[in-house]
């Protein structure tokens, strides 16, 4: 596959902030372009062809999880509003407990913590240890009700061990809650083999997709726990029949999506994912791990460069962070983008963050950039 032809960046840019808002392959930007011809010249003739888009999408999104059937799949508008299903769905008990780590985003924070008028509390967990996994399971006690954590940190890239917790949450009898958005796209992930019970992920980031769409997946025998927090005519069985008076909620996931479908989004994003099917999700993720070895090669021949990453084989993704001794990483990431090399301030120094397409002469012409800052 001849990804350079699906990713046609203007040349000045070294493009390494995918952990942040992606830039769209080709196809997705041309699949856009068909769909909005079509809304201008025929209207919504062509909707029935819209919708088997969307089944399309929700198959590759199973695909990518290993969900049981596309069933399992809603689209939703964002990680938040899922982590809310999830949040705001549940039946808690005043003193039930949600371990979390500390190196969370706010958005997989926020939303427990806003819990606390129910009476749930909120137990953090720091990462910054040799056996992530175990600080977070030994967190665990009577108490507790759900682990929540990031499938790869926002900050820093740490990937953790999914299918370890996920089988310490199941002897417990703890529910598990995955913030798979910088993962997702990235490294496969498998939710029955991680026996995961929620996850979601914008489309945005590494699914290489538009913001305002992504994945929520609920375990299919958790999904009558959840109680709804949003009614609308798409959420229910026999959705075309307006004239019903009774109503039942949907069986399937679609019980999450309470209004009308974001049928542009669906179209770039099945692009997208079709794409990184094609390639092979575990082509995908050797791909981005050698992007960010040969980044992290590159960098450390500057001197006073710490990587705040860590290099652990098992522990990498494809966040890269790294600050410079001697130099304020947020002035360094200023002059980083007014030089075109797109990245993000995150994690206490300069986030940067390829995808599988990601070239060598784009690493090297950022590392050059970076050079030419602390000059």
């Amino acid at each position: 596959m001849d990804l350079d032809a699906e990713f046609k960046l203007d040349e000045d840019l070294c493009y390494l902030n995918h952990a942040a808002v992606a830039p769209w392959p080709a196809r997705s930007a041309e699949a856009v372009e068909r769909f909005a011809r079509q809304n201008a010249h025929r209207g919504a003739a062509h909707y029935p062809r819209w919708m088997a888009v969307e089944k399309q999408l929700r198959q590759n999104l199973a695909h990518l999880i290993n969900a049981p059937s596309l069933s399992d799949i809603a689209l939703v508008k964002s990680t938040s509003e899922a982590l809310s299903f999830v949040a705001y769905g549940l039946d808690w008990q005043a003193g039930d407990e949600i371990v979390i780590s500390d190196q969370e985003f706010p958005s997989n924070r926020i939303v427990w913590e806003s819990l606390a008028d129910q009476g749930v509390r909120v137990r953090v967990v720091s990462l910054d240890t040799e056996d992530c996994e175990a600080a977070l399971i030994d967190a665990f006690n009577p108490s507790t009700r759900m682990l929540a954590i990031s499938s790869v940190q926002y900050g820093t890239g740490l990937r953790l061990d999914l299918e370890r917790l996920g089988r310490a949450c199941r002897e417990a009898d703890v529910l598990f809650c995955v913030d798979s958005i910088q993962s997702l796209g990235a490294f496969p992930l498998d939710v029955q083999r991680a026996h995961i019970d929620f996850t979601m992920a914008d489309g945005h980031k590494w699914l290489l997709g538009p913001e305002g769409l992504g994945v929520f997946y609920v375990r299919p025998n958790l999904r009558d726990q959840l109680k709804l927090t949003e009614f609308g005519w798409h959420m229910i069985e026999k959705r075309g029949d307006f004239s019903q008076e009774g109503w039942q909620v949907a069986e399937d996931a679609t019980r999450f999506e309470c209004g009308s479908p974001n049928s542009m989004g669906a179209h770039a994003l099945e692009a997208s994912t079709a794409l990184l099917l094609e390639i092979g999700m575990d082509k995908v993720a050797s791909l981005v791990l050698d992007r960010t070895e040969t980044l992290e090669e590159e960098l450390q021949k500057i001197r006073g460069i710490e990587i705040l990453s860590s290099r652990e084989a098992h522990r990498q993704s494809g966040i890269l962070t790294f600050r410079v001794e001697g130099y304020d990483s947020q002035v360094l990431y200023q002059d980083l983008m007014a030089r075109n090399v797109i990245c993000a301030s995150r994690g206490g120094g300069v986030r940067f963050s390829p995808h599988c397409y990601t070239s060598d002469a784009v690493i090297e012409r950022a590392v050059e950039r970076v050079a030419e800052c602390l000059r």
